[in-house]
């Protein structure tokens, strides 16, 4: 398999993704703006988002996809089958459990993630927002379920666009649903549930072809099995310290919502705003990379080939920093042209557009080290290695409030924005130097020299950028959309060829980055 050609594909459709998702974003922001309406929305989803990745995403994609590869490696399509199926039963009862609790508890749930909202009529909104969305959490946990098995058995196209299914039932939603509501924000929820239906219905073709469709045991007899299923347990051990991992993490995210309820009005919005723009390139490089990379880590490890193991895990880490410092450069000095032709619409306002940037540049602080996680922690979980991210991701979230305490009160929401970041780092840093000390990462490369080699690529970029975001005046261009749409475009396609030709000159070549996996 080349891991290039691999990790392009699920990064276009990635970018497909992430463009419908800015997209739905530009839509909400001139539909809705920052209001308490937006900041009830983004709270009642921030737990369905929560609760996907602790089921879906997160926890059970580390377990399960390390241990299907190890099985898969061994040429029997039969014990694969009776581990997909055996997992498949035993996620479905799970979810089947959370949703109904959910449902049930979302007044205390909202209470408790936003104490902010007590008493006001964004409270209600969010509580009946959370129980019509909350079924989503089991729709897409059976989507990742199949995306994992599609991604082991290197079908990686299909998994990559089915994100694109939410934002189009969310823009439709938008669209045409929401006029029709006497609560307009409504819509936005049947939306993501819709979205849910879509992204389960299209894996079911593609798994189907590879004779792979799980099937779920709905009588007592195929629950037990399920349940003694040896292979399956192996999953369930080793959920049991990613789902802390993945705890951490979202509990940060958690925290973070709650401080933000209690600033100015319409913090939660400004942050969600940028965080959406944030995660674009941490989800078209690291994203993308991390789901070429496991499989085969997985594969490697299963067959005792560190070398291989080894020498992949420096080839994501080298992409990464090819990839993710232009626009870590981007969203610091960039984001205020970015913010203001993505979001600056209807209700959207000028201050919004000041308070949005602020905390993309925050973001920015952090983001190669949000991609490295990306990169680095598959290389501990295609070891079966949970426990050492787990004593990390808790170490970042006690320093990461900490930093809350000093950050929050000098810089309000940007403040918050920027704790993550550094959080982000000081993850990163932790998990290097564990891989280092485990032999995981290849000796021999010459970091050093390439990242002065890269670093010098960078400043034509950073002086191009910086140029042109002071250059015009970006906000009060509100009324030449086109325009502004155009100068964008304009600039971020010169600062991309400056780089890349830098690049060249300082000895950098694409070639370098052709790699196969077995």
């Amino acid at each position: 398999m080349n891991l290039l050609s691999a990790a392009a594909k699920v990064s276009s459709f990635t970018m497909l993704s992430r463009i419908t998702g800015l997209l739905r974003e530009t839509l909400i922001a001139r539909s809705f703006g920052a209001s308490e309406w937006t900041d009830a929305f983004n709270v009642a989803f921030r737990l369905p988002n929560l609760l996907r990745r602790l089921f879906a995403e997160g926890a059970f994609s580390q377990a399960f996809v390390p241990i299907l590869g190890e099985v898969s490696s061994k040429d029997d399509p039969a014990q694969s089958k009776t581990l997909i199926n055996a997992v498949a039963t035993l996620l479905f009862w799970a979810l089947l459990l959370t949703v109904a609790l959910g449902i049930i508890g979302a007044p205390l749930l909202i209470l408790a993630i936003a104490t902010g909202f007590s008493g006001s009529p964004a409270y209600e909104a969010s509580v009946v927002m959370t129980q019509i969305m909350f079924p989503y959490i089991g729709l897409i946990s059976m989507v990742s379920l199949s995306a994992g098995i599609l991604n082991t058995f290197q079908r990686f196209a299909i998994p990559a666009f089915t994100p694109v299914l939410l934002n189009l039932a969310l823009v439709g939603s938008a669209v045409w649903l929401a006029p029709q509501l006497e609560q307009p924000i409504y819509a936005l929820a049947f939306g993501v549930l819709v979205g849910g239906v879509l992204q389960l219905a299209i894996q079911i073709p593609a798994l189907r072809r590879l004779g792979l469709l799980p099937r779920i045991g709905l009588l007592p007899g195929a629950i037990r099995s399920a349940w003694i299923n040896p292979d399956a347990r192996r999953v369930l051990k080793l959920m049991g310290p990613a789902v802390f991992a993945v705890s951490v993490a979202q509990i940060s995210l958690v925290i973070n919502t709650n401080i933000a309820s209690r600033l100015q009005t319409g913090s939660v919005s400004w942050l969600s705003y940028a965080d959406r723009l944030m995660e674009f390139p941490t989800a078209l490089l690291g994203v993308a990379l991390g789901t070429v990379l496991l499989p085969s880590l997985s594969r490697a490890n299963a067959q005792q080939d560190t070398k291989q193991a080894s020498e992949l895990l420096v080839w994501g880490l080298q992409l990464t920093f090819l990839l993710a410092a232009p626009c870590a450069v981007a969203l610091l000095l960039f984001g205020e042209p970015i913010a203001a032709v993505l979001y600056h619409y209807g209700r959207f306002t000028a201050l919004d557009v000041v308070m949005t940037q602020q905390a993309l540049a925050a973001y920015g602080v952090g983001l190669i080290g949000l991609i490295l996680i990306k990169i680095l922690a598959p290389g501990f979980y295609a070891r079966q290695d949970i426990r050492t991210p787990v004593r990390i991701a808790l170490l970042v979230l006690i320093s990461t409030q900490l930093a809350n305490i000093v950050l929050v009160p000098l810089l309000g929401h940007t403040g918050l924005a920027l704790s993550v970041g550094l959080g982000a780092c000081l993850n990163a840093a932790l998990l290097w130097i564990g891989l280092h000390r485990r032999g995981a990462i290849a000796a021999g490369f010459g970091w050093t020299k390439y990242l002065i080699q890269l670093g010098i690529a960078l400043i034509p970029l950073s002086l191009l950028l910086y140029y042109g975001a002071n250059l015009h005046q970006w906000i009060a261009m509100q009324s030449e959309p086109w325009t502004r749409v155009g100068l964008l475009a304009a600039w971020i396609l010169g600062a991309a060829v400056v780089y890349f030709i830098a690049l060249w000159i300082v000895g950098i070549r694409w070639q370098h980055f052709r790699r196969h996996a077995k």
